[in-house]
């Protein structure tokens, strides 16, 4: 049996060596390292992918994000509400721009943000919601929209896990995951089921004015080359990064389809495993499937995790600490009973390998392996 990764990186550029290692030479060869033909190439396709009209490439997801909030012109002490349970670069940039972090509970099931806590969060002073698509499928985002709507409320969609997922509004309308609301965002880091061999990341957006600003904004507030029109930040995709995702977008839709197999195989082998939880996939979106989290509801999560280790497979607990309790961002405002769901999630997750290039006699050797473990 091969060895199992957690990501299998390496497995799945060998089949795309040949398109890859041609466009990186092409890059050497014509030294447009910045800016050049291969980002303006993967922009256009990302837009025709995803059906939106503006994709604007930048340096990494959690840039994204903040030069999403800025575009949007939210100032010091706007409120932003999003999930306790997700990454730390959603709320990084809220603080690193001196906004006002509102942090709500998630679904036991989905782990995307609670409707009916993101309704009881909303103040004056709110400004946007930051729904998380977590884990590759997509958050309430009707429900969502229809709460920004009542509030004249942003929606900035933290899309980091969730490229390729569809969502089903209940007229039948379908949207790609992070063309919904105002703006939505993405990384193109490594592990990511559109991932480039570095850093990188993307806004999209609808808007052609918030566009406008934000092609600025990526670009140290430049339009014309030494005149600065906005406050903007250096973060700009290059080259060689754009290669890789072009070459790699057409398979995107391939991959998510591998990880749902994958997915499909772990939830049969732990269908009749009483202390073991196994993703819920929303009837409104597909799920792609970054990540395959379980809940052990046994107590017995970390020795698995540990068992698991010994036994040669790769796994992860996304998130250990929720953000309400992290140093950088506690707050006298949360009281803990308002994140009944997250501080139980922190103590069964536990994230199972997930990658294109899994095959059965490695993901028997794991379903047995748990099985045989929690019973």
């Amino acid at each position: 049996m091969k060895k199992i990764q957690m990501v299998d990186l390496q497995g799945q550029y060998q089949k795309i060596k040949k398109t890859v290692d041609t466009s990186i030479e092409e890059i050497l060869n014509s030294s447009a390292y910045i800016n050049g033909p291969y980002v303006h190439a993967f922009q256009t396709d990302l837009e025709k992918y995803l059906g939106v009209k503006h994709v604007i490439p930048c340096a990494n997801g959690t840039d994204a994000l903040q030069i999403a909030m800025m575009g949007l012109g939210l100032e010091q002490g706007d409120e932003v509400i999003t999930a306790d349970f997700t990454f730390a670069a959603t709320v990084e940039v809220i603080g690193l721009l001196k906004l006002t972090p509102v942090l709500v509970d998630v679904e036991p099931d989905t782990f995307n943000i609670d409707i009916e806590a993101l309704k009881k969060a909303i103040t004056p002073k709110t400004k946007a919601i930051v729904p998380v698509h977590l884990f590759g499928q997509c958050a309430n985002m009707e429900a969502v929209l229809e709460i920004a709507k009542e509030h004249n409320l942003f929606v900035i969609e933290d899309n980091a896990q969730a490229i390729g997922a569809d969502y089903t509004f209940s007229n039948g309308t379908k949207k790609k995951a992070g063309t919904m609301g105002n703006v939505g965002t993405t990384s193109f880091f490594p592990s990511k089921n559109l991932g480039c061999y570095g850093d990188g990341g993307a806004i999209f957006t609808n808007d052609d004015e918030l566009a406008h600003t934000l092609r600025g904004m990526v670009n140290h507030g430049m339009y014309k080359r030494y005149y600065h029109d906005v406050v903007g930040v250096n973060s700009r995709l290059d080259s060689i990064q754009a290669a890789v995702l072009k070459a790699k977008l057409p398979l995107l839709d391939a991959y998510c389809d591998a990880r749902r197999k994958a997915a499909a195989y772990y939830s049969d082998a732990f269908v009749d495993n009483k202390n073991i939880i196994t993703p819920k996939i929303s009837d409104f979106t597909t799920h792609v499937f970054h990540q395959y989290t379980l809940q052990i509801t046994n107590g017995k999560r970390d020795e698995l995790h540990q068992h698991l280790l010994d036994n040669g497979i790769p796994n992860a607990i996304y998130y250990p600490v929720p953000l309400h309790k992290q140093k950088a961002y506690t707050d006298d405002r949360y009281k803990e009973e308002d994140f009944r769901v997250t501080n139980k999630l922190i103590n069964t997750v536990l994230s199972l390998p997930m990658h294109t290039e899994l095959d059965k006699e490695q993901l028997e050797f794991i379903t047995k392996t748990i099985n045989n473990f929690i019973k």
